[in-house]
């Protein structure tokens, strides 16, 4: 039976990957670490708790004693989902980001060093990367320059985790994803934050004229994609997990109203974020071509799944915004 690691498994593409892989796998052991800090959510996987493949363990990264307890039986894998992640939190009060991000991942590596496992899966973002004008891609080559603490904080983890493959050739793999979106994400990203302000008839903020373009992966198939890099992914690579399609911020906000059926005068245009990238997209050639991955949701059904969730799971987002 393998074991494996899930940190964050309790947050939003933790959460989802840590079902997707139980549900996959039956010959399997799920141990999901989470501190359970204001986006980790117990509620997210209830249905879990029952399965006695999954063993839910609350704590953080940072705690090396906790670590090293984990790690007591025999762990396979580890997917590293921990980490503060909302650029305007990041803005706000970014010494968190550097503990977690940082100094969390570089814990978890040490730990995972002394005690050996097969695979380390950093799963990381596209805003390593920086911002894009209108036109290219960034390629796994593509030179990191992050333009917020959030991202700063993920670039300095993707730079420890190729020091460890590098110095003790210990067996780590990085994946860079495109902006995710689906069920359990924290109503203080984009689409849940529109979603649930147009289904409670609020006023939806659009950062500056809402141009700004992203890249957007259903939850899903982002954990399709890890779960593949875990199978076939070659040690010490960078893998972009992304999926061709593009889209305006203001669009994706006129889309989730026309889904509800709700009016565009809900939308309120406010001054801009610090250092707001204009542009993110990805060049996914690489696992296509090497993994074999692609996505199979696009964005309009991915997105009408999700508005729809949001619409049946009332209670879970009042709990949050209560």
């Amino acid at each position: 039976m393998k074991r494996i690691l899930v940190t964050g498994g309790a947050g939003f593409i933790g959460s989802n990957f840590t079902r997707y892989f139980l549900n996959k796998y039956r010959d399997c052991e799920v141990i999901n670490l989470n501190k359970l800090t204001y986006a980790g959510n117990i509620d997210n996987i209830r249905d879990l708790l029952e399965d006695k493949r999954h063993r839910f363990v609350k704590g953080s990264i940072n705690d090396e004693k906790l670590l090293q307890q984990l790690f007591n039986d025999k762990i396979d894998y580890i997917v590293n989902f921990a980490a503060e992640s909302h650029v305007d939190r990041s803005i706000e009060d970014s010494l968190i980001f550097t503990k977690t991000n940082i100094v969390g991942t570089h814990t978890l590596l040490e730990v995972a060093r002394k005690h050996g496992i097969e695979k380390f899966i950093q799963v990381s973002t596209d805003e390593v990367y920086g911002s894009l004008g209108r036109d290219g891609l960034f390629t796994e080559n593509s030179n990191i320059n992050p333009s917020n603490p959030y991202s700063a904080s993920k670039a300095g983890a993707d730079l420890l985790c190729l020091s460890y493959y590098k110095t003790y050739k210990f067996p780590v793999i990085i994946t860079r994803s495109c902006n995710n979106y689906g069920p359990y994400q924290f109503p203080e990203k984009l689409i849940p934050l529109m979603t649930i302000k147009a289904i409670k008839g609020e006023k939806l903020p659009i950062y500056g004229n809402g141009q700004n373009i992203r890249e957007w992966i259903y939850v899903f198939d982002h954990c399709r994609a890890i779960d593949m890099v875990i199978d076939r992914g070659k040690i010490g690579e960078i893998y972009n997990i992304s999926t061709g399609e593009e889209e305006s911020n203001i669009n994706i906000v006129k889309e989730i109203l026309r889904l509800l059926n709700k009016s565009e005068d809900q939308i309120e245009f406010v001054s801009d974020r610090r250092g707001h990238d204009f542009r993110y997209a990805l060049d996914n050639t690489k696992i296509l071509k090497e993994i074999g991955w692609k996505p199979i949701y696009n964005l309009k059904d991915g997105l009408n799944e999700t508005v729809k969730w949001y619409e049946k799971n009332q209670n879970w987002w009042n709990k949050l915004i209560d």
